[in-house]
């Protein structure tokens, strides 16, 4: 037998069991490890998948609390959320079924019952309470 020009000598058949027995243990191995490998990975999507549901209902919620605080009305409170998820005026409108002009009356009302100017600051007023909630309490130096 010839391997790249290198002569060897024929081997056993023992020996070629051994190796076919070795080489299909690693596979049983391989595929045991996969799974392991695979239900770990599966933990771990649920708890992140878990924590995600959690801050998805924390910013709902603080998005109510600060819609309630601004005194808005229902339509205005859905505008407000349309317009936070990045949606134009003309989107907003279509899918309200009324005009633009209503729209950007209301976002008028959203952004003055706010105190702000335009959408990036209403938007910044949620992402500063974000990473506020996110910033750890720091005790007081004694």
């Amino acid at each position: 037998m010839s391997i790249f020009d290198v002569r060897a000598a024929p081997i056993s058949w023992q020996s070629k069991e051994l190796l076919e027995i070795g080489a299909a243990l690693g596979l049983i191995l391989g595929v045991c490890l996969g799974a392991v490998a695979l239900r770990r990975t599966l933990r771990k999507t649920r708890q992140v998948e878990a924590k995600l549901r959690a801050a998805s209902g924390a910013f709902m919620d603080m998005l109510e609390e600060n819609f309630a605080d601004w005194g808005l009305t229902p339509a205005e409170r859905d505008v407000a959320l349309f317009a936070i998820k990045g949606l134009s005026t003309s989107e907003i409108a279509v899918m309200r079924s009324t005009s633009e002009g209503t729209i950007k009356a209301q976002t008028n009302a959203i952004y003055r019952k706010a105190g702000v100017s335009g959408r990036p600051q209403l938007l910044s007023l949620f992402i500063d309470d974000l990473m506020d909630h996110r910033r750890p309490v720091q005790e007081p130096a004694a």
